[in-house]
């Protein structure tokens, strides 16, 4: 039986957190509390995962909320388990995991998503990653058209008297 991980349990509670901020800064929305009482029972057992058979349903319905907020796969359409590799390139899935994904579990997904992201040999998190955040921090702002000349600061003509 697959196994929910503290982090992802911190990571569905800074959704929340971010969702629903508390007003006062004292009172927790109900996904907020149903997750932190989970979380406290994890931190104080000194567990780091936890069985999601028996997870509470409050809890299992803000964690299942955040998880639909999140990527379904971690695929980047580079499959190199179609070529013969047991284990795929670009997004570090086994074969089976490539195969069954669609009749995974979230928890189960989510447990394949820690292996990979823990690993970090997988193409996602290194040449196509940096690719990313290379065009995350290009502007996008749209060329000018031809009816309309560029402006250009050094020319006096553009600055009022």
């Amino acid at each position: 039986m697959a196994a929910i991980h503290i982090t992802d349990i911190e990571a569905a509670i800074n959704y929340w957190r971010e969702k629903t901020p508390s007003p006062d800064g004292v009172t927790l929305g109900p996904e907020l509390r149903a997750l932190a009482e989970v979380y406290a029972l994890m931190v104080f057992h000194h567990e780091d995962e936890v069985d999601e058979v028996g997870f509470p349903a409050k809890a299992w319905a803000a964690w299942m909320a955040w998880y639909d907020s999140t990527p379904d796969t971690p695929c980047i359409a580079i499959c190199s388990t179609s070529q013969g590799d047991d284990e795929c390139k670009g997004c570090g899935r086994t074969f089976d995991e490539v195969q069954f994904w669609p009749g995974m579990s979230p928890v189960e997904k989510r447990a394949t998503w820690r292996r990979i992201t823990m690993e970090d040999s997988a193409w996602r998190f290194n040449r196509y990653a940096e690719r990313a955040r290379e065009a995350e921090r290009e502007p996008s702002s749209p060329p000018p058209s031809a009816d309309e000349p560029e402006f250009d600061p050094d020319d006096e003509k553009n600055w009022a008297p």
